[in-house]
Order: structure tokens, then sequence, then C-alpha cells
């Protein structure tokens, strides 16, 4: 029983966190349910932004990625990252789709920023593909919602930060 002592204190109600297929969402509660005859005890986090509500067993939470909020040096990090030279490799594009997705569904935030730096693109430069906007927009928006909660600021402020990154490093 010791195990799920240990990750019910490392969560709590309120708290923000990272689901990696999912972004930030905050712990509503834990409750208990019993499910197949067994008890399970259960996060429950809530998705405001996506009208969503998601149960994670306490026990699996860590195993399945669950973290906190990145650190202010993590968003630093992450904010220079965005600053950098694009790395576009010369692979197909379905190649480079299944890594961008690897990156933004991994929950780190340098690979989310990495994505947003390699598929930004300045005004000055030709159109995205459907699938390329999609990842970008996936990527923008999960470096974004991250930057809000960890700064406590609102996502509009936190996008204007990521925006400007990208508009230094194209000057």
């Amino acid at each position: 029983m010791t195990k799920t002592g240990a990750k019910k204190s490392e969560f709590r109600p309120n708290d923000y966190v990272v689901y990696p297929a999912h972004g930030v969402g905050r712990i509503l509660r834990i409750e208990e349910q019993e499910v197949a005859g067994m008890k399970l005890e259960l996060f429950v986090i809530t998705f405001e932004k996506d009208k969503m509500t998601l149960r994670v067993p306490t026990a699996k939470a860590n195993s399945v990625g669950m973290r906190s909020l990145s650190s202010p040096d993590i968003v630093e990090q992450a904010l220079k990252t965005l600053k950098g030279r694009a790395r576009v490799k010369r692979a197909m594009w379905s190649r480079r789709a299944q890594e961008y997705e690897q990156k933004i569904n991994s929950g780190d935030l340098i690979s989310i920023a990495e994505v947003v730096r390699d598929l930004h693109r300045a005004e000055d430069q030709p159109e995205q593909s459907y699938s390329e906007r999609q990842l970008y927009e996936a990527a923008l928006e999960r470096l974004t919602r991250e930057l809000a909660a960890v700064e406590r600021i609102d996502e509009d402020a936190a996008a204007m930060r990521v925006d400007q990154m990208l508009v230094a490093r194209a000057a």
C-alpha cells in the first residue's frame, strides 16, 4: 500500500499536471471507484479548454508519464530553443511527421518547443501543408498552455511571449 501512498503525496487536488497525450490539466480530486470488483484510487483530471475529464489510476500516474509542470528553468530553456535555427531533416514528410507527433506526445516541453521552432513559418515563407499546420498548432498549444500555467499568466500573454521569441529569431 505504500506504493500508492507515495504517488498520492506527489500530486494533490488543484495541482496542475502534464499528461503527455493531452497537455496541461488540473487535478480536481482523488476518488475511489470499484472497477471489475477491485477498488481503484483515481486522479480526476480536468482539461477545461478541451471540455474533457480524465481518470488516471494513482498507481499508474508515473508509468503513463504524468508529471508536474516544468520548472521555470525548463521553461526558459524551451523558450531559448524557439530562438534557435530550425532543424528540418531531409527525410520524407511522413517520417518527420511521425517524429514530430512523438515529440508532442512525449510531454517533454523542450521537445515540444523544437517542433514549434522547426514548423514555424514567418510571414514571408511559403504556406504550410494542412498536416504541418495541424502539428504546429498542437505543439504551439501545448507549449503555450504549460508556459501560462508555470508563469501564472493567461494563455494570450503566454502566446505573445512565444510569438516574440519566434519573431526575435527571424530578425
